[in-house]
């Protein structure tokens, strides 16, 4: 398919980042998705979330499978490396690419088609194996490529546009990752980008699996009168856990808060953030509290959003094995193939 290159005028106005880009530095091509649809304003956050972060886009790796969901890494960092696999199929590219090159930052695109139904095994070993990565979910409980039909996100009772229910239940990917040990678990809506930047930030950052489930409601499909991935049931339905700001790792900022109203905090690029204590009972290091929490508010038809889980002391895939410093990429011929030699004594330690 053809792709439309944005006009390359930049306005004089645009501020850079620190390494002297703007934001239109970080962006991809015109979309031609619907208009309206979420996934558009989940790639404006993306693009946001990199240019306040100062990373070099040849730096960053995005892949993606098949679905109107994996069309949105055309739409950002042009410059950044990509690869564009199968249906489902997306983990286990960026698996082996973060093995070879994990010096690169890697974002993976996907959908609720895509990952929850013929790509649901590779999603979970890419949790399994805490590949580094941010992996964006955009679930919007249709296949909107094939017109329409319910995806394996879909609630128990939420209505197709022709105006069947769905009467299966629903796989749903937060509690799924927190109960295959992901380290790093968020929901957001593609609706309420001061909540999903910040997500997206931090996802980026962390050392490991990151997934950000974003309910993104397809305009043409499921944004009707008894969907439950409508803009107007989300909103009406959402419940934020905690307030989600991200503050880049400097030197370390210490402010003592008072229950009883905010507190004003000057960041490091001077701008000022006001805290609120949030509420005790919820702790985002517990996996079985965030796990019950999604649960219950299932249950009820609602929607938890926010961090929902980190881990901040998990090993990713390349901890894991032990593997050297470099990219594989960069080191030379014989440090990759060492020789017969070597193969022999390494298998005799099998025998």
């Amino acid at each position: 398919m053809t792709q439309t290159a944005k006009p390359s005028v930049q306005h004089p106005g645009l501020k850079p980042n620190k390494l002297g880009l703007t934001r239109r530095d970080y962006e991809g091509s015109q979309s031609t998705l619907c208009a309206g649809c979420g996934h558009d304003s989940i790639t404006a956050a993306i693009i946001q979330a990199f240019f306040e972060l100062d990373m070099p886009p040849h730096r960053v790796a995005k892949l993606s499978g098949i679905g109107c969901s994996s069309k949105t890494p055309t739409y950002f960092l042009s410059d950044a490396h990509g690869f564009n696999s199968l249906h489902g199929r997306m983990p286990s590219i960026a698996t082996g690419a973060n093995a070879a090159n994990g010096t690169l930052s890697y974002i993976g695109i996907s959908g609720d088609g895509d990952s929850l139904s013929i790509g649901f095994g590779q999603f979970s070993h890419a949790i399994r194996r805490n590949v580094n990565m941010l992996y964006m979910l955009e679930n919007n409980g249709v296949y909107g490529l094939t017109k329409g039909q319910f995806s394996a996100s879909a609630d128990v009772g939420s209505k197709a546009k022709r105006g069947e229910a769905n009467q299966m239940r629903p796989i749903d990917p937060a509690s799924t990752a927190l109960a295959l040990g992901a380290s790093f678990v968020a929901r957001s809506f593609s609706g309420d980008k001061k909540q999903l930047l910040p997500l997206i930030k931090a996802g980026l950052t962390h050392r490991g699996f990151a997934l950000v489930d974003v309910i993104s409601p397809c305009v043409t499909f499921n944004d009707h009168e008894g969907s439950t991935k409508s803009y107007a049931h989300t909103r009406d339905h959402g419940h934020k856990v905690v307030e989600t700001d991200f503050v880049p790792l400097l030197h370390e900022i210490q402010a003592e808060q008072n229950r009883e109203s905010a507190t004003a905090v000057t960041m490091h690029d001077g701008s000022v953030v006001r805290f609120k204590s949030v509420a005790e009972d919820y702790d985002p290091t517990d996996r079985d509290a965030a796990y019950a929490h999604l649960k219950k508010l299932q249950s009820c038809g609602e929607v938890a959003t926010g961090l929902l889980f980190i881990d901040p002391t998990s090993m990713d895939l390349h901890e894991f094995e032990n593997t050297v410093d470099e990219s594989l990429v960069g080191l030379p011929f014989d440090q990759l193939c060492p020789g017969s030699a070597v193969l022999d004594d390494l298998q005799s330690r099998w025998r």
